[in-house]
């Protein structure tokens, strides 16, 4: 006996359509769309039925960029796979890729054992790896290439926090050169690092100790330094490169300057450089320890670029870099050093309504939302067309939205397991109503019926968006 949903009276939203259409669901998966009104629409039954008059029929967004329970600066990420997945669903986000963490003189394989070991069993939603390269010698390229052929095809590194993460850029030269080979994509965190290090250490030394210097330190000139670097290095090694969480005006002209010269280079911002701003680390008190995270937040005229990059292409996608920290007890690791700060930012529940926002305000259409949120991250990541788009053959991860809801994002209602929001107060437009997952109600009418377990892990093709 077959499982049938049927979603009515909505219009489904893809990169590529919008269609006021019935949508057939089976076994998990879409089996069929028809035009609302049509007779084959009209001849389906099915076990269940979602009214979606006057909604959007979404597919379930890709959130390409976690960091649940990732040891950083002597703590832990605050949220586990198990209520950081659950946020994430509640915010009609159907897929993470969260990445597991090579130690330096490890394997890839404990690192990767040991992220498989946090998440199986306990996510709410789908779920998949990048893998961060932290230790670059010829075993651990051998090893790229074995994780690459059973479906971890990204590979992060970092040209920031020296004797933690950083890899020098002969490290990164070879790894880039085993990509290339392999057909992984590098993932970079363009910070020049050994520079920034310098910095906060003359501010710390000029008595510069709050919140706010943690984005004057972490120039952006330093950013588009180390990603015009690792587009050149990438271009040496003939590999594609992906540059994570972009944040100023100076390094997205970088990739528009290289993806104008025909190379395959790709970018993603996150809501925090779309919404927030320097002004927030300025933030009386402590307050602004809330908003510390690198790529730091930039004065407010950067956001400017950053939207016109989303519509124009040289940025393709939009993640949240979810790293939440609670502000007591473990910001608060940094009163009077903001260079003990825990970096990172809670927002995996809040991305899709703050790119509908975006929609709203006329920075993008209804489509790119779609494709800058959904298709493109699939696609990225090797997902497409199983997660990203509402076609026949894809996962049934679907949502139901609501664009004529208004809501304020506050910590008092958010499932994200920390006691702040990067976002309080602030009033938002449209608002998720329903969420499948593989055909399965996860949050039905604004209530959570999914559970721990339910989410399944992904392996992945190679990068589908350089074909």
């Amino acid at each position: 006996m077959s499982n049938r949903t049927v979603i009515r009276g909505g219009l489904v939203v893809t990169a590529s359509d919008e269609i006021h259409a019935e949508v057939l669901i089976e076994d998990g998966r879409i089996a069929a769309l028809a035009a609302s009104g049509t007779a084959a629409a009209e001849a389906w039954t099915a076990e269940r039925t979602i009214d979606a008059t006057g909604k959007y029929v979404l597919p379930g967004g890709v959130d390409a960029h976690t960091h649940m329970e990732l040891p950083f600066g002597g703590t832990f990420a605050s949220d586990t796979f198990e209520t950081g997945t659950r946020a994430a669903a509640w915010g009609g986000t159907t897929t993470i890729v969260d990445f597991a963490v090579q130690g330096v003189g490890h394997s890839l394989r404990e690192g990767l054992d040991a992220w498989h070991a946090k998440a199986e069993g306990n996510c709410a939603i789908d779920y998949g790896f990048h893998m961060i390269v932290s230790d670059v010698n010829d075993e651990t390229l051998k090893e790229m290439d074995l994780l690459v052929e059973e479906g971890v095809t990204s590979f992060k590194q970092f040209m920031a926090y020296p004797g933690v993460f950083y890899s020098d850029d002969g490290q990164i030269l070879r790894a880039m050169q085993r990509s290339a080979d392999n057909g992984g994509l590098i993932m970079m965190h363009a910070e020049n690092g050994i520079a920034i290090d310098v910095l906060v250490q003359q501010a710390l030394e000029r008595g510069e100790r709050d919140p706010r210097y943690h984005g004057e330190v972490r120039k952006a000139l330093l950013e588009a330094e180390a990603t015009h670097r690792a587009i050149r290095l990438a271009q040496v090694a003939g590999a594609p490169l992906y540059v994570v969480h972009v944040s100023a005006t100076e390094a997205v002209a970088e990739l528009a300057r290289a993806r104008d010269e025909g190379l395959p280079v790709f970018g993603e911002t996150c809501p925090q450089y779309l919404f927030l701003s320097t002004d927030n680390l300025a933030e009386p008190g402590f307050e602004g320890a809330k908003y510390v995270c690198s790529t730091p937040l930039r004065p407010k005229e950067h956001q400017a670029q950053l939207w016109k990059g989303l519509r124009t292409n040289d940025l393709q996608v939009v993640s949240t870099d979810h790293c939440p920290f609670c502000f007591k007890g473990q910001k608060e690791l940094g009163l009077g050093d903001f260079s003990k700060i825990p970096n990172g930012l809670p927002g995996v529940e809040n991305r899709m309504d703050l790119l509908h926002q975006a929609v709203v305000d006329g920075h993008i259409s209804r489509r790119r939302w779609i494709e800058i949120a959904c298709a493109t991250p699939a696609r990225m990541f090797g997902l497409y067309p199983k997660k990203g788009t509402i076609a026949p053959g894809a996962d049934a991860d679907v949502v139901v939205y609501d664009p004529h809801a208004e809501q304020v994002i506050s910590a008092e209602t958010h499932h994200m397991n920390v006691d702040y929001s990067a976002y309080e107060g602030k009033r938002v437009t449209g608002r998720v109503e329903t969420v499948l997952s593989r055909g399965e109600l996860v949050i039905d009418q604004r209530e959570y019926t999914g559970h721990a377990g339910h989410g399944v892990y992904l392996p992945r093709s190679t990068c589908q968006y350089l074909n």
